[in-house]
């Protein structure tokens, strides 16, 4: 067989190479994605495939801090991340995730300074157990959470300055609800996100959360908690009518998704002690299948 050569072999390398690298990063979504990759398959092929790389990307990053070892390891863990980051929009790849990664990262313009601000909010986990007050948690939600939802909105087609603040209010709001969700697994790490400004105002202790009272300060503290949740899910709310109707039916299951997992925290009385709170799979299809007509443009 004669040897290929000219930008014709290139460009079907290339594809190839992209091709297999979506296909890792489908997998990954499908296989850990959890409450975001039923919402994934409502956008077309491109941006589902844009979705599950950007995904897989996020994904490394979060795990790099979730292991065990030293700090120090950790950090270069980060670092090292961050390094092949910008080796892989330059071209030279060394994970699997990086073909499709570059590729949607170029095809939907996606800034960079949106992916080293996650990258950044991951690095804060090496270096903070608490946090003082709001505004130090809103740094850090803003770079964990409202930075990948900016990046989603260049491959939902949704990037005006107020559909960009929006969306950064549903980061906060999401992120909120993780933090609530996972209060118990955080504290047995020695990790309490909820500001200490606010354990003050309510009379409820680090201690407390890390022995799981729950006590009326505990109910008045989560109250609070939720309410401010919910203002920013009130806030975000109008982005859907920004987005084109695929964007908008993944967002309004993103949304409907978290804000659920916060309503079920309320019905189970804020116990977030006994078992981790979850939305059913016939739960998360059923949100699935109602922004179906509005996926096809028949509302």
């Amino acid at each position: 067989m004669p040897h290929l050569l000219g930008p014709t072999a290139t460009t079907a390398a290339t594809r190839r190479q992209r091709g297999i690298s979506h296909a890792y990063c489908e997998r990954l979504a499908r296989q850990q994605a959890g409450n975001f990759y039923h919402a994934f398959r409502l956008l077309p092929t491109d941006q589902r495939r844009g979705m599950c790389a950007l995904y897989s990307f996020m994904r490394v990053a979060d795990d790099l801090t979730d292991t065990s070892g030293a700090t120090e390891e950790k950090r270069a863990a980060v670092e090292s991340w961050r390094r092949q980051l910008h080796e892989a929009l330059g071209g030279r790849y060394s994970h699997p995730l990086h073909p499709a990664f570059h590729e949607t990262v170029e095809r939907f313009q996606i800034p960079v300074a949106y992916l080293e601000a996650v990258l950044d909010g991951v690095g804060m986990d090496l270096d903070t157990n608490c946090y003082e007050t709001f505004a130090d948690l809103y740094q850090y939600c803003y770079r964990v959470a409202s930075a990948v939802g900016l990046a989603c909105i260049h491959i939902w087609g949704g990037t005006t300055s107020r559909a960009a603040a929006l969306a950064e209010s549903a980061g906060i709001a999401f992120q909120l609800t993780n933090i609530l969700r996972d209060l118990a697994e955080d504290a047995g790490r020695g990790r309490v996100y909820l500001p200490r400004e606010d354990l003050a105002r309510f009379g409820y202790s680090e201690d407390e959360l890390g022995r799981g009272i729950r006590d009326g300060h505990f109910a008045e503290l989560m109250r609070f908690e939720v309410a401010r949740a919910n203002g920013y899910y009130d806030t975000a709310l109008p982005l859907a009518d920004l987005l084109p109707p695929a964007g908008r039916a993944v967002f309004l299951v993103m949304l409907r998704t978290y804000r659920g997992l916060l309503d079920e925290i309320v019905r189970r009385d804020y116990d977030v002690f006994s078992t981790r709170v979850r939305l059913s799979r016939l739960h998360k299809l059923w949100l699935a299948a109602r922004v179906l007509p509005l996926r096809w443009g028949w509302t």
